[in-house]
């Protein structure tokens, strides 16, 4: 079969479009023949080598396709059924991630666990089925299971455009939570807008912390989505209400921001932790998506064979949704 490879860690050139031996379903397992991935900024720190992965090592965690073959032990699937992958791998309460601790879904094949395959629902297309599983589930574990948003509250968001931002946006609106969403992209305020954002603020030229507090009567953000790390960190204290919620999922920007601690018992904050989901995440995210409420934003679809240029507009920051790469089936 043909994959994505990387043989060592580096730029988008060391992704490397290879044969590579058709995988057998083992007993429990189900062979996928994968019509599209999608990528993350996993990918790109696993490319980068952070962490150093095995090598050689195929890429990607989110995918969707159709059943090619059915191991020993597999119930509930027949050939021809189409599928979803759920990325995140639970073992005693920790989750392994499809792509990062394994070889990914950036090939044709993958003999994957049936566990982590759900249909994937007759209105939605491969495209949009390997677009929102690694975020979705991230989102949802972060908004719902941890912050146990409410309708009506106010949720500020930094970055709207990238996965984690556009996925945390479309769960508050189906929840009914108001938004505050960033960037420093007019256009891509723009778009949230045009989407339903109650408040779209340049975190380049504007005063986040001050539009938070306008929007909200002076008391802040309920909960705040922070993925960004240093840059945004201060404005994150800053910008959330008394005994608001602070949710953290990763630090792109760095992950040793000044910790401004006397915000934290002066607001009474509350600072979750949050990694990926359990199977209850990416269930309950994938439900909102299924019957409507929320959607699922594709940037733009690269074949297989140009997953460089794919992690090229990734890397550019320019893009507003996932960017998927197609696979022939």
């Amino acid at each position: 079969m043909k994959a994505v490879c990387i043989h060592e860690d580096g730029g988008p050139e060391v992704l490397s479009y290879e044969d590579v031996a058709d995988p057998e379903p083992g007993p429990g397992e189900v062979l996928v023949s994968l019509r599209a991935a999608a990528l993350n900024h996993l990918d790109v720190w696993v490319r980068k080598g952070l962490p150093s992965a095995p090598k050689p090592r195929i890429l990607g965690a989110d995918g969707a396709g159709v059943v090619a073959a059915l191991g020993d032990r597999v119930e509930g699937f027949e050939i021809g059924d189409r599928v979803v992958v759920n990325p995140g791998i639970v073992h005693d309460g920790r989750i392994t991630v499809i792509g990062e601790h394994t070889d990914g879904t950036y090939c044709e094949l993958k003999a994957l666990p049936a566990g982590q395959l759900y249909p994937l629902a007759d209105s939605m297309s491969f495209e949009e089925g390997a677009a929102f599983p690694l975020t979705f589930e991230t989102a949802h574990r972060m908004l719902v299971t941890k912050a146990a948003v409410r309708e009506g509250e106010w949720v500020l968001v930094w970055g709207i455009g990238g996965g984690v931002a556009l996925a945390a946006f479309e769960i508050c609106r189906a929840l009914g939570a108001r938004t505050i969403v960033t960037s420093s992209s007019q256009e891509k305020l723009d778009r949230a807008r045009e989407l339903g954002a109650d408040v779209a603020v340049s975190h380049s030229n504007d005063d986040v912390v001050k539009a938070v507090k306008d929007a909200t009567g002076g008391r802040g953000a309920d909960v705040v989505v922070e993925t960004v790390g240093e840059a945004t960190w201060e404005r994150s204290l800053g910008a959330a209400a008394q005994e608001g919620r602070v949710v953290v999922c990763g630090a792109t920007s760095g992950h040793s921001p000044p910790a401004r601690l006397y915000r934290l018992w002066w607001k009474q904050l509350v600072i979750y932790g949050s990694t990926m989901g359990m199977p209850s995440d990416f269930e309950g995210a994938y439900e909102l998506i299924r019957v409507g409420r929320a959607r699922v934003h594709v940037d733009s679809v690269y074949p297989l064979a140009e997953a460089a240029k794919a992690h090229e507009r990734l890397e550019s920051g320019k893009q507003f949704g996932k960017i998927v790469l197609a696979i022939p089936g």
